[in-house]
């Protein structure tokens, strides 16, 4: 009986911990502009760390992406879905900006990385084919509260340096970064443009998790730009068709509907056509939210 008793403690035990996420929360420093002296900027990210997956993820991008999901399942209950009042779940355009407009999953054990990102609606990913070849020394610091190793890695054509600690025996870290014997508590490159520091660890009972379609175009880190520019010509060519669809249909089959012709193409976006009540400026069509872009210049993490 009380092996049984034993048994079942650990069983309760294990499922109780796969179902909880523990997420390291790190402070992030980017700098802009790597040319023009400016101010650095700073943006929480998250690594959430769920049995053997991770998920990167800034904490900008998780909190829109999982209030957009809580607006989706309200809508499927909702018969009114022109004219949607985004308001009360923080969704109009003061949403705000991340450097990180993407996410990135692991399979820890097997040092898969996926780096996903969505393009005009549609979601895109790829397998990063580059393995990090960390060198190892021997030095050692208190950094961010814990004993930390220095390692360092040539990645994306900037020089990293990362300290790691055995106290938390997760092979795992910041963006595409794992590999080492424990986790990473301290990244920055050499130019100074990107630094993680850890500043905290929470447990978290159903954590969001960012889906992935299975209408999700998978592609290579290669082929990646020209196949995110074909998506988004697609999608603008669809939009230009169905725009002169309705300034023909407006114009009793003639060319004259000028304003509707180019309404949803380039910097109009076409928000008339797409159902939105422009009496209400806070009724956004999803679209806009779904294909939210940065205005902000983007000093790219990778330089190659």
């Amino acid at each position: 009986m009380k092996k049984k008793l034993l048994v079942f403690f650990i069983l309760f035990l294990l499922t109780m911990s796969y179902g909880q996420t523990i997420r390291y929360v790190y402070e992030t420093s980017v700098n802009p502009d790597s040319i023009n002296l400016v101010s650095l900027k700073f943006e929480k990210t998250f690594l959430d760390i769920k049995g053997n997956q991770s998920l990167f993820i800034s904490e900008h991008k998780l909190v829109r992406d999982s209030l957009l999901t809580a607006f989706r399942k309200e809508e499927k209950n909702d018969s009114k879905k022109e004219g949607k009042d985004f308001t009360k779940f923080g969704l109009g355009k003061q949403s705000e900006q991340s450097f990180f407009e993407y996410f990135i999953t692991k399979n820890i054990s097997e040092q898969k990385v996926y780096y996903h990102d969505k393009i005009a609606g549609e979601q895109i990913y790829y397998q990063e084919d580059r393995p990090i070849k960390w060198q190892v020394t021997e030095e050692t610091e208190q950094q961010n509260g814990y004993k930390a190793q220095k390692a360092t890695a040539n990645f994306g054509g900037r020089v990293w340096t990362a300290w790691f600690t055995k106290e938390i025996n997760i092979s795992d870290g910041p963006y595409k970064f794992s590999g080492l014997p424990g986790l990473i508590v301290k990244l920055e490159d050499d130019k100074g443009d990107y630094k993680f520091d850890l500043v905290k660890k929470i447990t978290i009972k159903n954590a969001f998790e960012e889906s992935v379609s299975p209408d999700a175009k998978l592609s290579t880190r290669i082929d990646f730009m020209g196949d995110k520019a074909a998506i988004e010509l697609s999608k603008d060519s669809r939009t230009m068709l169905r725009s002169r669809s309705g300034g023909d249909m407006n114009s009793g089959g003639g060319r004259r509907g000028g304003g509707m012709k180019g309404g949803s193409h380039g910097g109009g976006r076409g928000m008339s056509s797409r159902g939105m009540d422009s009496s209400n400026s806070n009724s956004i069509p999803t679209g806009d939210i779904e294909s939210f872009h940065n205005d902000v210049k983007q000093n790219p993490i990778e330089l190659k």
